[in-house]
């Protein structure tokens, strides 16, 4: 399912109350959320607090008449996860009691995060642009698709699974070339 596709869906979702869109939005994001945190010093029951605070976050922004979908719903998510994972991170006695109030009280805070989120994905996406083609489909197989290295060596024809690794590992060195170059001629 496309940016677009989800965006609609969910919009329309949440503004009549079902929850379809929940369990569109978890089975695209949770995953990211899940790896995110248990990265940065969580567990996947922080995992699944931090997610479930952030949709209801989103339920409240996408309900506010003054919000406007602007981007991928994703990065709005990945913005939120964040930033109430790094707050946990802080207070170790952070609790949200009621995301709806946060939301309120945090909404530059939160706007911000989004924001932030949104210009890097941008920049990656023009860096993405950026590399050989082979390079964009192998990337986007492996880090949008979530296909397995097995399933990427099958899918390119790679004779083992260590020259898939390394073949992942050259496009994303392709990546690091051009973000240090784009750096270094500003």
């Amino acid at each position: 399912m496309d940016r677009k596709t989800t965006n609609s869906l969910a919009v329309d979702d949440f503004k009549k109350d079902s929850n379809i869109a929940f369990g569109i939005l978890y089975q695209q994001y949770f995953g990211y959320t899940q790896k995110f945190i248990l990265k940065n010093k969580g567990n996947l029951e922080d995992a699944e607090d931090i997610f479930q605070d952030a949709l209801l976050i989103l339920y409240e922004k996408l309900n506010a008449d003054e919000f406007k979908v602007q981007t991928c719903l994703g990065n709005y998510i990945i913005g939120i996860v964040k930033n109430l994972w790094f707050k946990k991170l802080k207070n170790r006695n952070f609790y949200v009691e009621s995301p709806e109030h946060y939301f309120m009280e945090h909404r530059e805070e939160i706007s911000t995060a989004i924001e932030n989120e949104r210009y890097y994905w941008e920049k990656l996406a023009g860096y993405i642009k950026s590399i050989s083609s082979h390079c964009q489909n192998l990337i986007h197989d492996i880090f949008i698709e979530n296909k397995s290295i097995e399933e990427i060596q099958n899918k390119y024809q790679y004779s083992s699974r260590h020259n898939a690794q390394n073949q992942k590992y050259k496009c994303v060195e392709q990546i690091k070339r051009i973000k240090n170059n784009s750096i270094f001629s500003t």
